[in-house]
Parts: C-alpha cells; sequence; structure tokens
C-alpha cells in the first residue's frame, strides 16, 4: 500500500510487516463492520482502546512507507515506477472518497490513509538522502505541530488535510499531514540506520515459513487487498442481514450519551460540560435507531438538526 518501486533486493520481512499490519486492519475493520451493522454492541469508532489500535495500525503502514520508499531507492529514484505506482494508490484513494461518499455520505473519506500515502510519498522524496539528524528534528516538528501551531485559521474544509485546525472533522478516516507524516519520516530514518549498519542485506537472506510465506504474499499485494476487503466484509454481512441473523440490538439512551461524549470531548470541549449535555440529550432521544445512526456515525441531514435542536435546549 506504497508507490515505492520493486527494489532488486526485496527483503521478505518488510512484505511480512506489511502483511501482519493488513492482518490487523482486517481485525478493526470487521470489528467496526460488525457494530455497523449492529451485530455487536461495540462501537470500534468511537471506543477509545479500538481507536488506539487504528491509530497503531496506521501508523505501522506510514512507517513502512518511508522504509519502502528508502530500500527502493538506494540506486536511485526510478520516476516511471515510481510514478505509475503514485497513480495506482492516488486513483485507489478516489475510489475509496467515491465509495463512502455513497455508503456513509455525512462521514465520507476524503484525505485518509491512501491519500496520506500518495501525498507523504511526494513530501518524503526530497529528504530521502538528507542527514539523519535532520530527519529526526522534521519528525519530531511534524509530530508536535499540532499542539504548536492548531489555530481557527486552517478550519477551512480546504486545509483540513494539514490536521492543524482545532477540531477535527467528521470522517471515517483521517491521517493528516500533521502529525501523521511524522511516521513515515520515521521509517525512513529506520531504513537509513539499518542499510548502513548492513541490516538490509542480513534480512534479505531471510526466508519465512509458511505463515510468514501467506503474510508476504499479502504484503507484497497490500494495495489490492486493501480495496477488496471491505466490500467482502460488507457483502457477507449484509447476506446475514437479509438471512435475518440476531443483531445486538439498537442503541440506548445511555450508549448514545457515551459515544456523544466522546466525540464531543475530542473538539476540545470541557469533558464535564459534554457529559452533562450529552446525557441530556440521550434521554430525550425518543428515536432510539438515531441513537444508534449516531453512534456508528451515520446520521443524517435530518438526525443533525434534531440533536442540534435538542442540544441546544439541553445547554
Amino acid at each position: 500500500m506504497d508507490p515505492a518501486a520493486p527494489s532488486p533486493l526485496r527483503i521478505p520481512a518488510v512484505d511480512v510487516a506489511r502483511g501482519v499490519a493488513l492482518l490487523a486492519m482486517f481485525v478493526y475493520h470487521f470489528t467496526w463492520d460488525l457494530g455497523f451493522f449492529g451485530f455487536i454492541t461495540l462501537q470500534a469508532g468511537v471506543d477509545p482502546g479500538w481507536r488506539l489500535f487504528a491509530k497503531l495500525i496506521a501508523g505501522s503502514f506510514l512507517v513502512l512507507v518511508g522504509v519502502s520508499l528508502v530500500l527502493a531507492t538506494r540506486d536511485g529514484v526510478k520516476p516511471r515506477p515510481f510514478l505509475r505506482r503514485l497513480a495506482m494508490v492516488s486513483a485507489a484513494a478516489i475510489a475509496v472518497t467515491v465509495a463512502t461518499l455513497y455508503a456513509t455520505p455525512q462521514s465520507f473519506v476524503f484525505f485518509g490513509i491512501l491519500h496520506a500515502i500518495a501525498v507523504f510519498s511526494v513530501l518524503a522524496l526530497p529528504l530521502l538522502r538528507a542527514p539523519l539528524w535532520w530527519i529526526a528534528m522534521m519528525a519530531a516538528f511534524v509530530a508536535v505541530a499540532p499542539l504548536a501551531f492548531s489555530s481557527p485559521t486552517f478550519d477551512s474544509p480546504g486545509l483540513w488535510w494539514l490536521g492543524l485546525m482545532p477540531k477535527p472533522p467528521l470522517t471515517n478516516d483521517f491521517v493528516p499531514v500533521f502529525p501523521w507524516f511524522a511516521a513515515v519520516l520515521v521509517g525512513v530514518l529506520a531504513a537509513r540506520i539499518g542499510i548502513a549498519a548492513g541490516l538490509d542485506r542480513r534480512l534479505a537472506a531471510w526466508t519465512p515459513g509458511r505463515i510468514g510465506a501467506v503474510l508476504a504474499w499479502g504484503g507484497r499485494h497490500s494495495l489490492a487487498v486493501y480495496l477488496v476487503h471491505q466490500p467482502v466484509f460488507f457483502g457477507i454481512l449484509s447476506l446475514a442481514v437479509a438471512a435475518g441473523a440476531p443483531k445486538a440490538g439498537l442503541a440506548d439512551p445511555a450508549s448514545f450519551a457515551t459515544a456523544c461524549t466522546r466525540s464531543c470531548s475530542d473538539t476540545g470541549t470541557d469533558t464535564g460540560f459534554c457529559r452533562k449535555v450529552c446525557t441530556c440529550v440521550g434521554e430525550r432521544l425518543d428515536d432510539p435507531a438515531m441513537a444508534l445512526r449516531a453512534s456508528r456515525g451515520a446520521l443524517t441531514p435530518a438526525d443533525e438538526q434534531r440533536i442540534r435542536d435538542l442540544a441546544e435546549a439541553c445547554r
């Protein structure tokens, strides 16, 4: 899932690592889908532990992008393979935007992991041969920039992809430049140090076992696997719904209040205030199906207006 060109000295360990990241992503997305379809009450998109898990998965993919870029350009950047792979990732990113705009229009993906990989791969090119200390400083700066430079100036939708706006936008997958580009730079730094120590040649001689070979295959075809897995999950669960599989039930007011409080707190609003307003709204919410849609991030415009009216009254 990165635009690095194939290297003459391919390292199976990198493919296996990418395969492990894909496997972790399957676990997260299938859990998210189970909650979305109502088969479980857990909503992975708002649960703190599962949200941390998702961030670790995204970070691992981005670190591997940095590693792969360095490995693929050891003999210099090869424009044609790089641009071909970049075009593939960019096209896939656009496809994800279109698909999510149709499936979850209120929280569609406009700058997710694929968008980030395409942009970050280009941004990283000038730094591939930079001094190590400079790369380390840049990674640290990018990582802390949202804390130091967050401002309403960046609150325009056209600037959201930078990640410097005070309140995060409503989207199912958001991987902005700040702080996520730091993960790619960490990968670049790690690969540069590893190559200097001869680690790349030692790892290239390693042969994975049977399970490792399966993971490595997935890692080598990560972009295709990424694009296919969610439609497969959605198809399976849609068939289960059509077959009348039992569900976990609709979200109750308490579940809505919990999810609402987390979402409100993420915007920087005082948690105590968020809890009071969200509990009040949850108690007044007379549509349990709307509460479930809210916990899934799939509210309709009418739902949003109803919740805004209730929140105003609760204030």
